[in-house]
Order: structure tokens, then C-alpha cells, then sequence
């Protein structure tokens, strides 16, 4: 006799067959190769990004120390004339008492910034030899100086 109940089924095991696995994995590499490459770039950026920046103030202190002393530091004496006064010729007789930035900052791949006086491409040069640390180079290699600001 039956009552108009019926008998539960038990669950048929669902889950995905082997060409939908190989389906979603088809996407999500394609979403990869597009999105990875462009994520990797980004730190790289953010250092050139950088260094543009710490040109433009060491720049800065440049022509302000040019301003108080009527000259820019030679070569020799370098970025140090910023945070200290230089001890050999030309002396500044109105070198600013706190200095011109509070530390000389590294490029952001902890190679020191370098200073020419007169420069190649001006009155002075304050440059970074990129990511490699070597002079020239292309891409994220090469170099980056005051002359590459304008």
C-alpha cells in the first residue's frame, strides 16, 4: 500500500567534469598573461617614480645653495655640500646654517646619487645609473639624471 509518499533519492554526487576544470584553467592563464606582466612592471616604476623625485629636490638644494654662495659645489666637493659645509675651495662664505636637505637620500636601487660641476648637460649633473648600476643601459637601466626632468 502506498501512501502517496515517495522514497528520497539519495544525492547523486555532483562536481565538474574534466573539460570544465580545463575550461576554467584556459581562463584563468589567459587572465594571467594579462594582468602578471603589468603587476611585475609596477615596482620598477615606482623606482624610476622615485628617483625622478629625489632629483628634483636635490636639484632644488642645489640652486639654493648657488643662490647663498654665487657658485654651485664642484664635483669634488659633491652632494655633501648640502648637509655640510665643504672644507675645501672654493669655502662658501654664506653656506645656510641647517644645511640644504637633512641627509643625502640613496636612488632607490641603495646606489648613492652622482654629481657633476660643471655637468655634460649643464651647469651641474645629478644623476643614477638606473636599476643596473651601470652607465648607459635601456629600459630600467638607464640612466637617470636632472637632464631627463625637463
Amino acid at each position: 500500500m502506498s501512501h502517496g509518499k515517495s522514497v528520497p533519492r539519495p544525492a547523486r554526487d555532483e562536481g565538474f567534469s574534466l573539460l570544465e576544470l580545463m575550461v576554467v584553467v584556459a581562463i584563468l592563464s589567459i587572465l594571467a598573461l594579462v594582468i602578471v606582466p603589468r603587476v611585475i612592471d609596477r615596482p620598477d616604476q615606482a623606482r624610476v617614480t622615485r628617483a625622478r623625485a629625489d632629483l628634483t629636490t636635490l636639484s632644488s638644494a642645489i640652486q639654493l645653495y648657488r643662490l647663498d654662495n654665487l657658485t654651485y659645489p664642484t664635483t669634488d666637493q659633491g652632494l655633501g655640500a648640502l648637509v655640510s659645509p665643504p672644507a675645501s675651495d672654493p669655502v662658501p662664505a654664506n653656506w645656510a646654517g641647517g644645511g640644504y636637505v637633512d641627509r643625502l637620500p640613496k636612488d632607490p636601487w641603495g646606489n648613492e646619487y652622482l654629481y657633476l660641476s660643471p655637468g655634460v648637460h649643464g651647469a651641474f649633473d645629478i644623476f643614477s645609473y638606473g636599476a643596473d648600476g651601470a652607465q648607459g643601459g635601456t629600459g630600467f637601466d638607464t640612466d637617470i639624471g636632472t637632464w631627463t626632468l625637463e
